[in-house]
């Protein structure tokens, strides 16, 4: 199988396979929707697997203004306006199965990925901004579930905002730096990511050097490899044995991942296999955390309905602008003003 690589002017294009587009959303919305002869035990399995977090309470009205949608005559039966959504892979090695795939400490959980995904008008075309995890920022002050506020910290990195105030401070912190609101929220673990390869039978993802990384145990030559969820994990989680050893190429790999995990899921038969679908689903819920407007199977299901008319290859994945920090050779801060016009595209 050959693949090729577009580079963009903001950061890596994914390449894509060629063949006729499968719609991600319609599938998504089909892995959140079994038959009908299971369908209560299910509806309320499921729903119990999601965690939610009321963002838009703890943040109230200090927050940057909702994209303004122009109503149409008649009203669609789904919502098409413009939608972003953070979606965080979180590095918290809290329960035996995250402990087992990355040990470490389980008092937090840091942002290794995380990524802001904008769905057009109409959806169908989505583009997905990395934030790479070590970019210093100006971390807000951010509220608290006792009722205490974390203090306002120059020159953090990103990533300390989940791991200190949650997925609430996580969304607080990308709203202060991007200027864009975000409408939803979606955190998924390390369990929960492999889990969810594994499910949908393995990924099939292309590599153009060859990774030998110690710290995630991962050893692949150059070229075409269908990797389980183990491995899969461990692909994302590289940083070490490629490149400069810096997050940037471990965003490289993040992006090439999720194309491939779109395709996957658009090429796999679910609707056909209520076996693997209530597998897919049971992973894809399992493991997350959502805001309060998503913590519902309707809810998720009604998202992956309007989403029918996204295919794979009209998700464009791109990197924010960023250069060396002057403070520490090892971070990264905004690169202006490309960052800002990046961020201002998607307002």
């Amino acid at each position: 199988m050959t693949r090729h690589e577009e580079h963009g002017e903001a950061g890596i294009r994914v390449g894509r396979r060629s063949r006729a587009p499968r719609t991600v959303g319609l599938t998504l919305a089909g892995a959140l929707l079994l038959g009908v002869a299971t369908a209560g035990w299910t509806y309320w399995h499921l729903n119990h697997n999601i965690r939610s977090v009321d963002i838009d309470s703890a943040l109230g009205n200090d927050r940057p203004v909702r994209a303004m949608i122009t109503p149409s005559a008649s009203a669609p039966p789904l919502p098409s306006g413009s939608l972003n959504i953070l979606v965080l892979g979180s590095d918290s090695r809290s329960g035996r199965a995250n402990q087992e795939l990355g040990g470490g400490d389980s008092s937090g959980a840091r942002s290794d990925t995380a990524m802001v995904v904008h769905i057009d008008a109409g959806r169908t075309r989505a583009t997905v901004v990395s934030i790479p995890r070590d970019t210093l920022v100006t971390r807000p002050s951010c509220p608290l579930s006792s009722g205490r506020s974390t203090a306002v910290a120059y020159g953090a990195m990103f990533n300390t905002a989940n791991e200190l105030g949650g997925p609430v401070c996580a969304v607080k912190t990308v709203e202060s730096i991007t200027g864009v609101r975000m409408d939803h929220f979606v955190e998924i673990d390390f369990s929960g990511f492999a889990r969810l390869v594994d499910a949908l039978g393995g990924v099939t993802v292309t590599t153009g050097q060859d990774i030998h990384d110690n710290d995630s145990h991962l050893d692949l030559s150059a070229g075409t490899h269908h990797l389980d969820g183990k491995h899969a994990l461990a692909l994302a989680r590289t940083r070490h044995g490629i490149g400069d050893g810096s997050d940037l190429g471990r965003i490289g790999l993040q992006q090439k991942l999720v194309k491939a995990l779109l395709e996957q899921m658009a090429d796999t038969s679910l609707l056909t296999d209520p076996a693997k679908l209530y597998r897919v689903a049971d992973a894809a819920t399992a493991s997350l955390t959502t805001d309060t407007g998503l913590n519902s199977l309707g809810a998720l299901t009604g998202l992956g309905q309007s989403l029918k008319g996204l295919t794979a290859d009209r998700v464009t994945t791109v990197m924010m602008p960023v250069v060396t920090a002057p403070s520490d050779p090892n971070r990264v801060i905004a690169k202006e003003p490309a960052a800002d016009e990046l961020w201002a595209s998607l307002r």
